[in-house]
């Protein structure tokens, strides 16, 4: 049933609990054919209000930094899969005791702290802590530089020739991390490669970590190729493959609904003013970039068809989407809504220029809304000093 906006704060970015549901009810058939562990990655999608939903399908969760660590601690009850590019020194302790497993990006980072993991293994011979190393297969087929873990000089991962023939004492796994919301046709290249590289150290591994960038949940994304990539490497190396999808999870599952407060024409070009931000709001729409789409809205302009290039509410000068083309002209109280806003939005929004944040709700599975927070000026000034 379509969502009621009528009862629902603008801007707002809005959940909807059955479509979490039924991406999570995929993710958790693909874990359960493949034998192998799924797991949320909150860099993509860190709305803890939805995280007793996300445990009733997957057994955990990953983060690249402390604040994430405790999020999955307080919000899912799990130890956390960690790994950041560096360690700070007066963290690492707390990570140790919030973590069932921690990935160090490079022989030095873990030549560093060596001593303290086995210090804190032997003093708490109860906790299970499986440590690995990031490596860097040189294989990635991310067009997007930004997003390239793979590039030359790329500070994420351990090439081949940085390591011995053997995992050092303590290493129990490997992980990698080289897609970006591609499909398994993609991994079945990175695997190659992979195995190609640092095959030898995979039958020593006791785990495999591939990271995230596996869009299951994208129509045409082919299933029964990632199971049987999945069973393959593990009945081949003896180990346990580990995912952590980001997107996959939250890919398709809400909107962020917005008011139109202006339009205007410049120099020829009819611009449309709204309640929220590109920049402070969508920011991968500036940096990627990309063109979300709106809810019942042509993509590109349409000849005869009222055209509007949508600007925010910045005073950044690029702060603007466009162009796209509706049915009928635009008009002040007008609501645009703009699909799939729920990954990679909620986690990189700012108070840039004191704008607001987007309200946060669900749109429960009983066709109510639930708001679950509102922002102010409280936030903005606690964000400063």
């Amino acid at each position: 049933m379509a969502i009621d906006f009528k009862e629902i704060p603008s801007p707002c970015f809005v959940l909807e609990e059955e479509l979490l549901r039924k991406n999570l009810e995929l993710i958790d058939s693909v874990q359960k054919a493949a034998g192998c562990q799924i797991i949320l990655a909150l860099k993509g999608f860190s709305m803890y209000s939805a995280f007793p939903i996300v445990k009733e399908y997957l057994s955990g969760a990953t983060a690249s930094s402390l604040n994430e660590v405790k999020l999955i601690n307080d919000f899912m009850g799990y130890q956390s899969h960690t790994y950041m590019p560096a360690y700070l020194d007066n963290e690492f302790e707390e990570i140790m005791q919030r973590s069932s497993h921690i990935t160090f990006n490079s022989l030095s980072q873990w030549e560093r702290f060596q001593g303290r993991v086995e210090a804190y293994k032997a003093a708490n011979p109860g906790k299970t802590l499986s440590c690995g190393i990031r490596v860097n297969p040189q294989y990635s087929e991310v067009a997007t530089d930004m997003y390239n873990p793979c590039v030359p000089g790329s500070r994420l991962g351990v090439t081949r020739d940085k390591l011995p023939d053997e995992l050092p004492a303590g290493i129990d796994g490997i992980h990698f991390h080289t897609l970006c919301e591609n499909g398994s046709d993609t991994l079945e290249r990175t695997l190659a490669a992979l195995e190609e590289r640092f095959g030898d150290l995979l039958h020593q591994a006791k785990w495999l970590n591939m990271g995230g960038g596996h869009l299951m949940t994208r129509e045409g994304y082919d299933i029964s190729k990632l199971i049987k990539l999945v069973s393959t490497i593990q009945e081949k190396y003896n180990l346990e493959v580990i995912l952590e999808p980001g997107s996959a999870i939250a890919w398709r599952t809400g909107v962020l609904y917005t008011t139109v407060l202006d339009v205007l024409d410049s120099q020829g070009i009819d611009v449309a003013i709204l309640d929220t931000s590109f920049a402070a709001h969508m920011p991968d729409t500036l940096e990627m970039p990309y063109k979300p789409a709106i809810r019942g809205a042509h993509q590109e302009p349409v000849a005869g068809k009222p055209t509007y290039r949508l600007g925010g509410m910045t005073c950044l000068a690029g702060d603007y989407m466009g162009d796209y083309s509706f049915d009928k002209p635009l008009e002040i109280g007008d609501k645009i809504i703009f699909e799939d806003m729920i990954h990679y939005t909620m986690v990189k929004t700012t108070t840039f220029n004191g704008v607001n944040l987007p309200s946060i709700g669900i749109w429960k599975v009983d066709q109510s809304f639930q708001l679950i927070r509102s922002y102010g000026y409280e936030s903005f000034k606690d964000r400063l000093s």
